[in-house]
């Protein structure tokens, strides 16, 4: 679920990114707002749930919550960290190889 969450993310800003012409950290930002909800909504159900049994399966749940919060968080700074890195990589990579093809010319 981590995964599929930080995928989505980055998709969201390749897509602002290409619609919207903006640098990759207001892409990476824009789409971190656009996807925070949908994160939480799907983690804190289960954080939260009552009813018959929730008591016997509470020690198994407060295990996973923590681990779905800590990686959610982590989803929600390091993948566009990343993100924003690889693309400052590949636009440096670019101008690089523009630079050389002009040396060689």
């Amino acid at each position: 679920m981590v995964k599929k969450n930080g995928i989505i993310m980055v998709d969201f800003a390749v897509m602002i990114r290409r619609e919207q012409q903006v640098a990759a950290r207001d892409a990476i930002i824009q789409a971190c707002l656009i996807r925070f909800r949908p994160i939480m909504m799907t983690t804190l159900p289960i954080a939260l749930s009552t009813g018959l049994g929730a008591e016997a399966r509470r020690p198994l749940g407060i295990a996973v919550v923590g681990g779905l919060l800590f990686s959610q968080m982590l989803t929600l700074y390091i993948t566009p960290a990343f993100y924003v890195a690889m693309e400052h990589l590949t636009d440096w990579l670019r101008r690089r190889k523009a630079a050389e093809s002009l040396d060689v010319i």
